[in-house]
């Protein structure tokens, strides 16, 4: 599967000035797939997983020396380790805290070997040491699949192709755009996690993809148990489904849970987003750059990681997204809107963790809310999503008057088109607003 992070590897790769890479994301979201990628383009490959080989745990606890390090770790799995010839990959290197301070050893003293880590847990450990890698680690953020993504996965290069080429003002034929509506209805229902994926595409199965998940489920449920002592799992749990229940709407803490107080609350949805599993919808007043430099702490959304995660603990009925032809009858708990959010995510370049943004007005008879506010260059843009072909424009139109912009975005199911200052992207089309 070929993912937007690989460019990134392969740039890293090549830089002479590269530092030790982090590769940091929820768990099943491919880190370790994309990584044997590239190592495949190494002379030699070693990979050590430091959460099943607790016996290499030892090369790391007397001396931090990257020679004696590299010098145990090719004798034990008989793999030649030379500079530039051969990566090595600390996988789940949160399981060996040890091994995360070692990483600035091999900047500093071994600048010319190939050093990549990663870790699913990995935000844990690193709030343990939160200074370890300033100026000596590079950061790469990933997530689940894209939409693009998706596509290339199923062999449909040529319809990304076409896909890329369609603007508001040159609108794809109604063919195209109708068979881009149906790889989406798929996408929505198997999210972006590569098994899932996989699965379906080997099997073109929807329900056996849909079992894969309910397993892929419970693994991060079971996680929880992982994350914190004083936050009972019960109550990660209770927040978890929050999450899901509340979407689309600010984040009630009070209705989080019924026996838990906003301070345990705060403490499981802090957690839930250390681990990558939720994402943060901060309120902007979005009147200048930066969206963050003007954010309320006490307004937010929440959105989960994957929206096939989101739709499968929604219990959203697999029969009725396969015949509807109308997605409005099937957005349950906003699926539009958490399918946008996390391809914003998706589609930004990884080497930073970027941040979303909405915004709403409330006043007496004047109630507007804008989903999504993005920046394209020096400007802000709001995004209104909506999961039909219809709908009316009012809370855009007040943002537009009175922050005095230009253009705004719809995200529809409508072909690609124009209206006054509004321009309409097709849902599937995300990625093109980002490029356009």
């Amino acid at each position: 599967m070929k993912r937007h992070i690989d460019k990134y590897l392969l740039e890293w790769k090549s830089n002479p000035s590269r530092k030790v890479l982090l590769i940091r994301g929820a768990r099943q979201v491919g880190k370790t797939y994309s990584v044997r990628e590239l190592g495949k383009s190494f002379r030699y490959y070693l990979e050590v997983n430091l959460e099943s080989d607790k016996a290499v745990h030892h090369f790391f606890q007397y001396d931090l020396s990257p020679d004696e390090i590299r010098r145990n770790l090719s004798a034990y799995y008989n793999i030649p380790v030379i500079d530039g010839e051969t990566l090595v990959f600390f996988d789940e290197i949160q399981a060996c805290i040890p091994a995360i301070s070692s990483l600035r050893f091999f900047y500093e003293k071994a600048p010319f070997l190939h050093v990549v880590a990663a870790g699913s847990l990995l935000e844990f450990a690193l709030k343990e040491i939160p200074s370890f890698g300033v100026g000596r680690i590079e950061n790469l953020f990933m997530y689940p699949m894209s939409f693009d993504e998706f596509l290339l996965a199923s062999n449909q290069q040529s319809l990304l192709e076409v896909k890329h080429d369609g603007t508001p003002d040159n609108p794809l034929n109604p063919a195209i755009h109708q068979r881009l509506i149906e790889f989406l209805k798929q996408f929505l229902l198997t999210g972006g996690l590569p098994e899932v994926v996989n699965t379906f595409i080997e099997t073109n199965d929807l329900r056996r993809s849909q079992n894969v998940l309910d397993q892929l489920i419970i693994g991060l449920e079971d996680d929880f148990a992982k994350y914190k002592k004083m936050v009972p799992v019960s109550r990660i749990r209770e927040v978890f489904q929050a999450v899901v229940q509340q979407s689309g709407n600010k984040f009630n803490i009070s209705r989080a849970s019924d026996s838990a107080d906003h301070r345990q609350v705060k403490e499981a949805l802090g957690l839930l987003e250390m681990a990558g599993l939720v994402y943060r919808v901060n309120h902007t007043a979005a009147s200048g750059l930066p969206l963050g430099a003007l954010i309320n702490p006490n307004r937010y959304k929440m959105i989960l990681f994957d929206h096939g995660v989101f739709q499968r603990l929604l219990g959203l009925s697999l029969s009725e997204h396969l015949l509807a032809t109308d997605f409005s009858l099937i957005n349950k708990g906003n699926l539009a809107e958490q399918y946008a959010g996390t391809e914003i995510l998706k589609l930004q370049p990884p080497v930073n963790r970027t941040q979303l943004f909405y915004w709403h007005r409330e006043t007496r008879g004047s109630n507007a809310e804008v989903d999504y506010t993005i920046q394209q260059n020096e400007n802000i843009v709001p995004v209104e999503v909506k999961s039909g072909t219809q709908g009316k424009m009012q809370s855009l139109r007040i943002f537009l008057t009175e922050k005095k912009l230009n253009e705004g975005i719809r995200l529809s199911l409508e072909n690609f088109c124009r209206y006054d200052k509004i321009r309409v992207y097709p849902l599937y089309a995300i990625g093109n607003i980002l490029k356009d």
